[in-house]
């Protein structure tokens, strides 16, 4: 009998934090360690999460998923800038009174970790940074138009997930389509579908956080956690050479590239880039 997957039927669970905001989660794996705080990408919210990933970390630690303010399940209005929304993640943390936290950050949610992992420097125990880049970086100030185009449709559909996260190529692709079906298989309690005003929202704070500013990079040197930095070796929306200039700039810093992948690697790699975060971890 197959064991039914921790991902699919973790409860949607909510907490009022210090801010007034009433966010959504789900907590569920192993307990008894650090736990591993999730944030999220571009529109994304609970459920799009890749199952065999979160299932995958979750045999060995303790795993937080959530929806920051005014994303899918949790109220209130999606700030503008990625510092507001670091703050926002700290009342959260703050409201579960979690003391100390590993954080996984993607895309967007790796900028929210990169500012939560200092302005929280003793409540960040490790950093995972996957398919991220730098404040004020180069390549950073908005996304290319095809891609920028394909993930702020508001019918935003399978098509456009396969073009903008997996390489172009017919084994990627095909990996995309594994993990279309994979995280689409949570059928109950299912958060809904970012809203235009919010991932508009989000936007602003993207590009807000793209701006060119070089000054912006030295701030990676105060990151002072353990951290593993990750990408596609093929990523259009961040491309990798960021990946590697955030690994020479971190103090405490491994990088891994993974071939044959995109923007989704970690969705891709679900299984190994899950047993690479849980060594990581361990270490």
């Amino acid at each position: 009998m197959a064991v039914q997957s921790a991902h699919h039927v973790a409860p949607n669970l909510f907490v009022t934090a210090s801010n007034g905001v009433k966010y959504a989660y789900r907590r569920f794996g192993k307990t008894g360690g650090t736990p591993l705080l999730f944030l999220q990408h571009f529109r994304g919210g609970l459920d799009n999460w890749d199952p065999l990933l979160t299932d995958t970390i979750s045999a060995e630690r303790e795993v937080i998923l959530f929806d920051n303010t005014g994303v899918g399940l949790s109220e209130g209005t999606v700030p503008t800038t990625v510092l507001e929304m670091a703050h926002d993640a700290i009342a959260f943390l703050d409201s579960l009174k979690l003391e100390q936290v590993d954080v996984l950050g993607f895309s967007l949610g790796g900028f929210v970790a990169q500012e939560l992992a200092l302005l929280r420097p003793l409540q960040v125990r490790k950093l995972i940074l996957a398919g991220t880049g730098p404040q004020g970086g180069p390549s950073m100030h908005g996304w290319q138009k095809e891609i920028a185009d394909a993930v702020r449709k508001p019918d935003i559909g399978g098509e456009e997930l396969l073009f903008a996260f997996f390489a172009h190529t017919p084994t990627s692709q095909a990996k995309g389509m594994e993990f279309l079906g994979r995280f689409m298989a949570r059928t109950e309690d299912r958060g809904p579908m970012c809203t235009i005003e919010a991932f508009s929202r989000q936007y602003d704070a993207v590009v807000e956080w793209g701006i060119s500013d070089h000054a912006k990079l030295a701030r990676l040197e105060s990151i002072a956690q353990p951290t593993l930095v990750a990408n596609g070796e093929s990523d259009l929306m961040i491309p990798a050479k960021l990946t590697h200039l955030m690994g020479g700039l971190i103090p405490n810093a491994k990088v891994a590239i993974y071939p044959d992948a995109a923007h989704g690697f970690l969705f891709q790699y679900s299984v190994e880039f899950g047993a690479e975060v849980l060594k990581f971890l361990a270490s």
